[in-house]
C-alpha cells in the first residue's frame, strides 16, 4: 500500500537557526518558508536526492507543534510521511485493519497542494505517519 518515503518532519524552536545549519553547514537545498495556517504551522524543505526533510515550527497560538516543543525543548522528528496512490483507499484499509485516522477522517490538503491524512502514532511504534496522495 505504502509508496516512497516523502519526507521526513522535524519540529524546531528556532526556524532561521535551523534553515541555516541545513543550507550553510550541511549544504542542502532549502526551500523558501511556506505558512500552512490550516494546520497551524510554518514549514521549509529541504530537498535531498531520495526525498525531503520537512522543517516545522509553530504558526499560531493553537499549533499542534508547540505542544511537541513543549515536550521536546530541542525540537526533533515529529512525523514521517509515505505516498499512497489512493488515499481513500488507504484509508479504508488502514481502519479495516484497527489503526486509527486523526480528526474527522477525511483528507485535507496538505504543503504540497494534495490530500493528506495522519495516523495515531500509538498504532505505528510511536511514530506519528502522514499519508500523502500521490
Amino acid at each position: 500500500m505504502i509508496g516512497r518515503l516523502n519526507h521526513v518532519a522535524i519540529a524546531v524552536p528556532d526556524l532561521e537557526a535551523a534553515i541555516a545549519q541545513y543550507r550553510d553547514t550541511l549544504g542542502a537545498e532549502v526551500g523558501p518558508p511556506q505558512e500552512e495556517p490550516n494546520h497551524g504551522v510554518t514549514v521549509v524543505f529541504i530537498a535531498l536526492p531520495n526525498t525531503k526533510i520537512e522543517l516545522l515550527y509553530p504558526l499560531g497560538q493553537n499549533s499542534p507543534i508547540t505542544g511537541f516543543l513543549e515536550k521536546n525543548p530541542a525540537g526533533g522528528i515529529h512525523h514521517m510521511c509515505y505516498e499512497v496512490p489512493d488515499i481513500i483507499a488507504a484509508r479504508d484499509q488502514l481502519q479495516g485493519a484497527g489503526a486509527r485516522v486523526l480528526g474527522n477522517g477525511a483528507p485535507k490538503i496538505g504543503a504540497h497542494g494534495k490530500p493528506v491524512l495522519f495516523l495515531h502514532p500509538k498504532d505505528f511504534n510511536g511514530c506519528l505517519i502522514e499519508l500523502e496522495q500521490t
